[in-house]
């Protein structure tokens, strides 16, 4: 053993050409004890090749121990080759004592291929094998988690914290808060969200923790969780919105609107921040700087149809008519197919008394719009003032097979009779 202590305080010592190099005599002629002992510190210096090289050496010796199979398939693992790591698992017999934990990396590499019933039955076999063993448990959690089976998660969860909080460096009540947020359960999610976070401080977790809060309706707990998150980390960006939409479901406008600025200031490139700041601005009344971050918000990226749509919106109050064609040029540009860009298009030509320009786009929004009896009305109006009579008795006909009650479409419909047909 004192050529594999040299060897270990060469690598310790960075001396690793040398240390190599003498690995080469315990491959060639060293003991069995030799060369298991150097694998295992192989691994932990990151030698995979040379680990390997030495656990098919002792299994030529002991072809069907299983300790050494596993290890060579968590070496393969390692390597990227889970295909020969499958095929050196499969080689260990059922009664082998490394039997459990070959099933267990096997179902490992089958949820990595997607194969999830195989992994299941390989880890349902090691459970009957084990019954008590929490590692099973939690291993059945993580692949249900990722099924989408939530249901059987939570179970799989629960049963390993009736003896452990932590598994191989997991916080498993995190893992069941995610699980329980995941399926809807928000308020159940909670407490074990806190006692995830009483074990260890985590911004992940918090954010989680915090985000959760709001979905179940606890605004002021999300204020409070995402606020410790921004002292803890004022670049985690993905707080600042939700942050906002906590403040803003207090009615705390200015504290929302100034959670979007913060969080703009952080991340320049977030078109969604600016679209909602621009929403909040025009709760605010800032009429002027909503459309200052809805048009940021098209400069990011000139085909976001719902900032397109909310600021022609602010154009038509403004009656700013050639402000709304910009916009829709914009559209057309992208060849965006928004009927409600038409729609917009031909008010806002109308108003510009661009008449032939309007007909055209309300002929075209007339197929997204036949049903819609606001366009039809604004279309229909458009018709008479046009002089397209019997345009527009067809549309004002329309109108009162949609709403029957509506006196005034009855009138005009009979004076467009009377008066031109």
């Amino acid at each position: 053993m004192d050529k594999v202590k040299q060897i270990i305080s060469l690598l310790e010592n960075g001396q690793h050409e040398e240390a190599i190099n003498n690995y080469k005599d315990i491959l060639k002629d060293g003991s069995h004890e030799e060369r298991f002992v150097l694998a295992e510190e192989l691994l932990q210096f990151g030698f995979l090749e040379e680990a390997k090289a030495l656990f098919e050496r002792l299994l030529q010796a002991y072809p069907e121990e299983g300790e050494l199979l596993v290890l060579l398939a968590e070496i393969e693992i390692d390597l990227g080759n889970e295909e020969e790591a499958i095929l050196v698992l499969e080689k260990i017999a059922h009664n082998d004592p490394s039997y459990p934990q070959a099933l267990l990396l096997l179902a490992d590499l089958y949820q990595m291929q997607g194969l999830f019933e195989v992994s299941e039955q390989k880890l349902l076999q090691a459970k009957s094998i084990l019954p008590e063993e929490r590692v099973i448990d939690f291993a059945l959690g993580e692949l249900f988690s990722e099924e989408g089976k939530f249901l059987d998660a939570i179970k799989a969860y629960q049963k390993v914290l009736k003896t452990d909080e932590v598994i191989a460096g997991v916080n498993v009540n995190e893992r069941l808060a995610d699980v329980l947020s995941a399926s809807g359960a928000f308020e159940d999610a909670l407490p074990f969200f806190e006692k995830a976070l009483e074990h260890k401080l985590e911004i992940n977790t918090l954010f989680s923790y915090a985000f959760t809060a709001l979905q179940a309706g606890f605004n002021r707990t999300a204020i409070e969780k995402f606020n410790e998150l921004k002292e803890l980390d004022h670049e985690y960006h993905s707080l600042y919105y939700h942050l906002a939409k906590s403040y803003e479901r207090e009615e705390e406008l200015e504290n929302a609107f100034n959670s979007i600025k913060t969080g703009i200031a952080q991340d320049e490139f977030n078109k969604e921040l600016f679209f909602y700041g621009g929403k909040l601005a025009l709760k605010l009344g800032k009429e002027d700087e909503g459309v200052d971050l809805f048009r940021q918000a098209l400069a990011l990226d000139p085909e976001y149809t719902e900032a397109a749509l909310t600021l022609n919106k602010v154009f038509l109050k403004q009656e700013q008519y050639e402000d709304m064609l910009e916009i829709v040029t914009l559209m057309e540009q992208f060849e965006n197919e928004e009927p409600q860009i038409l729609w917009d298009a031909a008010v806002a030509y109308q108003h510009l008394e661009e008449f032939s320009q309007a007909l055209n786009k309300y002929q075209h929004a007339y197929t997204y719009f036949k049903q819609q009896p606001d366009f039809l009305s604004e279309y229909g109006y458009f018709l008479i003032e046009e002089g397209k009579r019997e345009e527009a008795a067809e549309i004002f006909k329309q109108l009162i097979k949609l709403d029957p009650e509506n006196g005034e479409y009855t009138d005009v419909l009979e004076r467009i009779t009377d008066e031109y047909m």
